[in-house]
């Protein structure tokens, strides 16, 4: 199984023909034995979790490449708002600390640029082995 102290997961989704699609996203670690990380409700992510929690994770780096020797593993995700989502911001912010803000930054300016309003980390995925 991935351990907490991993920086990065690649994440892999499936589409509803079962093509996956596979992105690296930050990982941290849940009191219940679960793992999290947030997402924005209109990304593909989220779209292919609402209609199936299969995922596979792996240890990669921040581009996605895999580590070697490392295999998927399978688990399930699911998408969450109000409390589980805080849980999961309040720890990407204990681990990633002022990256989450910049990332964010970023963000909303990318979103100004592009002149659309796509809510940014505004859903918690929760991941079980």
């Amino acid at each position: 199984m991935i351990g907490a102290d991993e920086r990065y997961v690649l994440l892999t989704t499936f589409r509803r023909d079962g093509t996956p699609v596979a992105t690296p996203v930050w990982w941290v670690s849940l009191q219940d034995g679960s793992f999290g990380f947030s997402t924005s409700s209109a990304s593909g992510k989220a779209k292919r979790l609402a209609h199936t929690q299969r995922v596979t994770v792996q240890p990669c780096d921040r581009r996605g490449v895999v580590k070697p020797g490392t295999k998927p593993s399978d688990a399930l995700g699911r998408l969450v708002t109000g409390a589980e989502l805080a849980a999961i911001r309040e720890r990407l912010m204990a681990k990633y600390g002022v990256m989450v803000r910049v990332i964010s930054l970023f963000e909303r300016i990318a979103r100004l640029v592009r002149g659309r309003q796509v809510p940014y980390a505004d859903r918690g995925v929760v991941i079980t082995f």
